[in-house]
């Protein structure tokens, strides 16, 4: 911790933060343009899920399908290319926003509290990736090939806007992001004595419960294998959370 000979007045630390902040824009807008620009590539990605030769569906055995997506606003095409676009472009900057962050406030912590900090942003960074990676390859194609193949008669078509398909994209990609913060959120709350591992044991009928509960939400199907394949890996992520409490306390 710098000493006191050492500290910044409020001003100061106001401009370092301003300096950061824009310096963290720049870069997001730097990644979002580029991400703009390579319009086919960035589409390619997002919009696979929504064939049958996608490579999950095959790992899966899905029988074969293909939904097709529609557009009903003028600009509706223009403002999802730029949403999409700006959501991959925070995404690919956000190891540079951490940085920027991290330096901002590690001058003010203590030689162990910066160790913590780093290994606590570090984890719950490569959890929110792999939550999202996990939707991608995952919780996304089976919600989108239920959701965009139902019928509640023959004589009913799907018509499933592009605006419709990238809003649930995104929104579960964060939930899922924020899902798999869970061993983070359980190892600070086991530093901070508020939870321990024979608490969660104890309880592990009920969180099983909640985790049904909450992949019935994430991916509304009647599909009991559906919702096996995406409830095991969070049940997975509270017995892993199990360990994590467990070893904060050795």
């Amino acid at each position: 911790m710098s000493s006191p000979s050492e500290y910044a007045t409020f001003w100061e630390h106001l401009d370092e933060l301003r300096a950061r902040l824009l310096r963290m824009l720049l870069v997001v807008a730097v990644f979002s343009v580029a991400a703009f620009l390579m319009k086919e590539q960035l589409f390619s990605v997002v919009l696979a899920p929504r064939n049958s030769d996608f490579l999950s569906y095959r790992l899966l055995g899905v029988p074969v399908f293909s939904i097709q997506l529609i557009n009903t606003g003028l600009t509706e095409q223009f403002m999802v290319h730029m949403r999409t676009a700006m959501y991959t472009g925070l995404l690919a900057a956000s190891p540079y926003i951490i940085y920027e962050l991290f330096g901002f406030v590690s001058p003010g912590l203590y030689e162990n509290e910066r160790r913590y900090a780093f290994r606590l942003v570090g984890a719950a960074y490569v959890m929110f990736i792999l939550g999202t990676l996990m939707n991608y390859f995952l919780v996304f194609p089976l919600t989108v090939r239920f959701l965009g193949t139902y019928q509640v008669s023959a004589d009913v078509a799907n018509m499933l806007t592009l605006q419709s398909y990238i809003d649930t994209f995104i929104g579960l990609s964060f939930l899922m992001g924020v899902l798999f913060e869970l061993p983070v959120v359980c190892w600070l709350m086991g530093r901070m004595e508020i939870i321990n591992s024979k608490m969660m044991a104890a309880y592990r009928r009920h969180a099983i419960v909640a985790i049904l509960i909450v992949a019935a939400v994430v991916t509304p199907t009647t599909d009991v294998f559906t919702l096996f394949v995406v409830a095991m890996p969070i049940w997975m992520l509270y017995e892993f959370s199990i360990l994590i409490v467990r070893s904060s306390k050795m």
